[in-house]
């Protein structure tokens, strides 16, 4: 059912659904400024996370699930520190990387609000430890910069720009980058 063509949302005041539907395309125009009239308004989905005390978002793509970190995880003799270990989940094996350990800012992925991003690729099924996941975030493209925002934990080189809404600010993690990373894929110890 499209919506119909009226100016006063108070025309609208019998059609909450077609209410709601301006009331969001009038907000959408309004973030996205003069782009916005010409009807360029496209999405960027990503899902938000934290790393210490830093927010972080992945593009959703990346991501095939999010899990709970699992009860039982073995460890792998001669692997580094920051490979935690091998999980069974739904019969098969699970690589689970601790992300801030890989980057060097501790150990993290333990509290209860601890999970496990599950990487989208056949190629390296792994699952990154993360302290908290947020959900999805969304952003419109007009809100994303190239421009790399500096970060406490230094990873700089898996970033990809980030999404700035207000005073946030959401520095764009990219897997493709990590799994490219000859440390990362050099899980042996010394």
């Amino acid at each position: 059912m499209a919506a119909p063509a009226l100016s006063s949302l108070r025309e609208l005041r019998e059609h909450p659904f077609d209410l709601l539907r301006e009331l969001e395309r009038r907000s959408q125009v309004a973030q996205a400024g003069s782009g916005a009239e010409s009807g360029e308004l496209r999405e960027w989905v990503g899902i938000g996370f934290r790393l210490g005390a830093e927010q972080y978002i992945v593009p959703r793509e990346e991501i095939r699930e999010v899990l709970m970190v699992p009860g039982s995880i073995t460890r792998v003799p001669g692997a580094k520190a920051w490979l935690r270990g091998l999980a069974n989940v739904r019969g098969h094996l699970l690589p689970l990387v601790d992300l801030r350990a890989f980057l060097g800012a501790g150990s993290g992925g333990s509290g209860r609000a601890a999970r496990v991003l599950v990487l989208n690729s056949s190629e390296y099924p792994v699952g990154l430890l993360v302290d908290e996941v947020y959900g999805f975030r969304r952003f419109l493209d007009s809100e994303h910069s190239s421009e790399l925002p500096e970060t406490m934990i230094r990873c700089e080189r898996y970033l990809s720009g980030s999404f700035q809404r207000g005073e946030e600010r959401w520095p764009v993690f990219s897997t493709r980058r990590l799994l490219a990373a000859d440390e990362f894929l050099q899980a042996a110890a010394d």
